[in-house]
């Protein structure tokens, strides 16, 4: 008797044939995307490639023109960013959104400060701040030893962690980050990677905007392509290597075009004649 296939699983996020135009420019065309639980979904692409626009629709600062998004197989279309975190998808921005000069556990709970006491006597409950930010960050693998430190004073790998856990304490089932190593060493960038990781490991389904085909790699296990608003590919991790990975970011067949188009000319060349002889 052939066993019954097990259902699979409802993606949290799906976005089927999605465009969006801005005036005469069309910046999105037919582009789709699936984000499950436990998984981290690669969107790769040059500057122009239309990687802001999707994230600015998942994060409900855009609505879409054209297809379909649904959440938990659901179709809705997101009015504001703040329906699509009530929804439970957080967008961590590559210019993270912190004070410098606060300390990390003020910046943990930024617009969602705990209160105790009532009437005038009502205030900030900074014990409970300090200790959840400690114990949450933990949780994650980071150990920052002072959490009363202002989080200027972080590396960028560091303030980047701290923005993943507090996305998972305040209940994201959704990740979306924007380059978050974009700006960083490789040093820092391992570190960022890890907890993506660690993200997707704590059960949420993680969509990561890179143009960095070997970051994508180490983690991922969708990828996604996008060129010039238009999805090019969309690959699992088991039917592509790095190798190819990085040639469709490169160009693909564009660049084995210009790499032709370079040998030919240079076959032209010809070495200037020696005066002396």
């Amino acid at each position: 008797m052939t066993p019954t296939p097990a259902p699979a699983r409802t993606p949290l996020v799906e976005l089927t044939g999605v465009g969006k135009r801005y005036g005469t420019v069309q910046a999105l065309e037919g582009v789709g995307l699936t984000v499950r639980a436990g998984e981290i979904t690669c969107v790769l692409g040059d500057n122009g490639a239309g990687k802001s626009t999707l994230i600015k629709i998942i994060a409900g600062l855009h609505p879409h023109d054209a297809g379909t998004l649904a959440l938990d197989g659901e179709e809705t279309r997101l009015a504001s960013p703040r329906e699509a975190l009530d929804r439970g998808i957080a967008t961590v921005h590559q210019d993270l959104a912190v004070v410098p000069l606060m300390p990390v556990w003020r910046n943990f709970f930024l617009g969602s400060e705990p209160r105790k006491g009532k009437g005038p006597f009502r205030r900030l409950d900074v014990d409970h701040m300090r200790r959840t930010t400690r114990a949450e960050l933990l949780r994650m693998g980071i150990d920052l030893g002072d959490v009363d430190r202002p989080i200027g004073t972080l590396s960028g790998g560091q303030r980047q962690c701290v923005a993943i856990a507090r996305a998972v304490y305040f209940g994201a089932r959704v990740l979306v980050l924007d380059e978050p190593t974009a700006a960083l060493g490789v040093k820092q960038s391992g570190v960022v990677l890890k907890y993506v990781a660690a993200a997707r490991d704590r059960g949420l389904g993680v969509v990561l905007i890179t143009h960095n085909p070997h970051h994508a790699y180490l983690v991922g296990d969708r990828f996604v392509l996008l060129k010039r608003g238009a999805m090019v590919a969309d690959l699992t991790r088991d039917g592509v290597t790095l190798d190819e990975l990085t040639r469709q970011m490169a160009g693909g067949t564009e660049l084995d075009d210009l790499r032709h188009e370079l040998r030919h000319d240079l076959r032209g060349v010809r070495e200037p004649a020696d005066p002396a002889r």
